[in-house]
């Protein structure tokens, strides 16, 4: 073991490993150990994430609701403030990929096998049982698309926002690492290079790593519905870990080969096959339904927000919250670290306003239309057709959007379609997870070497299957809120530095850095050039 001095052309074999010790092993052996204790007391481990999830979903909640909502409004008032036009890299930058290919990488990274798996799920589930209004009736239908809204809108979105543009800017204007607690540096200095900036980064790994894996979970168990409803294959926990295994291979070689030719590549394919199945969808279902929907549940949307964003079930006394709107806050808390450092990793040379724009707008109205598409398809069968996709999303929510393609011609073919889309944004997820996890493992290192990215990737679908092993759906849905939680508290830490950054920022100028821990760049350069690290040590 060695620090880390070699010259930047040096060949580097399969072996050769890049981490930050004190980072990499707490992080490797928090998760290891978690998964062990999992499997070990599986008897137990669904009664304990039932408890856990109901206990944080009681107690924290309310703290969950003002995180979404200060991080949300601290937003906005960037976009519109003096900041907007900081450009990301300096005032030479120019942007690494062109515009399709970075809102391809950003909607595939952000919230893919999600609205799959909720897109029709989720409003029908609102339809059916609204804890607002009188079940089954037409201002319910208006209320679940709206609460649908809530829980996949701007919220979420403002988080990755906050997130990525935080990394961004420390990393491409200020020479810092690619790391969360480069962002810090504002309140913390020199601090960030020993254990305040390690736990912060400890909290990032696991964080990322159980969101990614709660998707994973998602995703997986909607590619066995899809095969059932196809092929009448089980669906049974032994399948889906097998289908985990298999995904995570393919995902596997995307992380290997890298950004441009492995994750950017399947995210276009992504975009391409998801769009083709909404245009189905929309032009052989209720178009004119659909059309007029898609307005008057954008309107009713912001109409309600203020209300809908701050409402804590104070007053009604129930627990729908838990099992919903808490569980979306901390799943897209527990994906922040991910999602934002990913984003930060290809917005290079984007002007502050045109990232929020890029990040916060464009993809909140592009899961507006797909959540309509879906949600409002089915909501018009529920209401005005056969009327059979309700009860079969209550009794098995992943077979919810093959219920619905029912009702359309050519079932079979569309049913593969969405496996196979759900396949490509399951693989996108965990590309794009590992990758992160192990930038921040290496101690900001934005080109590590590639065995330690096949170790993150195995490590996610590994967590994914004991988290289904252990307790299903309640587990994953546990594992994103018990992470997310602390996480919460960081991100409002980070809405502090990033604004103190941005108001003491100096065009062509860095911090006072110290360069014993950290090498530094020169600014203006493109994030593919070598950035500095924290802390890396080589192994072998």
């Amino acid at each position: 073991m060695e620090n880390d001095q070699a010259p930047e052309t040096e060949e580097k074999g399969w072996f050769h490993l890049e981490v930050h010790p004190w980072v990499f092993f707490t992080s490797g052996g928090l998760i290891i150990f978690f998964v062990v204790m999992t499997l070990v007391f599986q008897a137990n481990v669904d009664d304990f994430f039932s408890t856990l999830q109901s206990a944080i979903g009681k107690y924290t909640g309310w703290f969950f609701v003002w995180t979404m909502n200060i991080i949300l409004v601290y937003v906005i008032s960037l976009l519109l403030g003096r900041f907007s036009g900081i450009r990301l890299g300096g005032v030479e930058a120019e942007p690494e990929f062109t515009t399709l290919g970075w809102f391809s990488m950003l909607f595939s990274a952000g919230m893919g096998i999600g609205l799959l798996f909720y897109g029709v799920a989720e409003p029908m589930f609102h339809f059916v049982a609204s804890p607002l209004v009188e079940p089954g009736t037409a201002e319910a239908a208006r209320v679940g698309m709206d609460l649908t809204f809530l829980h996949w809108g701007l919220h979420p979105w403002a988080i990755y926002s906050i997130v990525g543009l935080s990394l961004a800017f420390f990393s491409f204007n200020k020479g810092l690492p690619l790391s969360i607690r480069s962002v810090f540096y504002p309140l913390f200095g020199e601090k960030i290079y020993g254990p305040i900036g390690n736990v912060i980064d400890i909290m990032a790994t696991v964080a990322t790593l159980f969101g990614v894996a709660t998707s994973l979970g998602l995703g997986v168990q909607q590619v066995n519905a899809g095969l059932n409803h196809l092929f009448g294959i089980p669906q049974t926990t032994f399948v889906q870990v097998l289908l985990i295994a298999g995904i995570t291979a393919i995902a596997t070689w995307s992380v290997v080969r890298g950004i441009s030719s492995g994750i950017k590549l399947l995210s276009e394919i992504n975009v391409y096959l998801a769009g083709g199945l909404m245009l189905f969808v929309l032009f052989l279902g209720p178009t004119l339904f659909i059309m007029k929907a898609l307005m008057e549940n954008i309107g009713f949307y912001l109409q309600n927000l203020p209300q809908l964003s701050t409402w804590n079930e104070t007053y009604e006394a129930t627990d729908w919250q838990q099992a919903w709107t808490i569980f979306y806050w901390g799943w897209w808390i527990s994906w922040s670290p991910f999602v934002g450092m990913f984003i930060a990793r290809v917005s290079y040379g984007r002007t502050v306003g045109e990232f929020i724009k890029g990040v916060l707008l464009v993809p909140t109205f592009i899961t507006f239309v797909w959540i309509t598409v879906f949600g409002n398809s089915a909501i018009n069968i529920e209401m005005f057709g056969a009327g059979d996709i309700a009860k079969a999303v209550q009794e098995n929510v992943p077979v919810s959007l093959f219920k619905l393609l029912e009702h359309y011609p050519l079932q079979s073919i569309t049913s593969m379609l969405a496996i196979v889309v759900v396949i490509t944004f399951f693989v996108t997820s965990s590309d794009s997870g590992s990758l992160v996890i192990d930038i921040i493992t290496a101690g900001g290192n934005p080109d590590p070497p590639k065995m330690q990215r096949i170790f993150w990737a195995v490590m996610e679908g590994v967590v994914a299957a004991a988290l289904l092993i252990g307790g299903g759906l309640v587990a994953l849905q546990t594992a994103a809120i018990a992470t997310g939680l602390p996480f919460s508290i960081i991100l409002l830490g980070m809405c502090v530095a990033l604004h103190k950054g941005l108001g003491e920022y100096k065009e062509g100028q860095g911090f006072e850095l110290s360069t014993e821990d950290v090498r530094i760049p020169k600014l203006r350069t493109r994030p593919s050039t070598k950035l500095p690290t924290y802390g890396r040590k080589r192994f072998w």
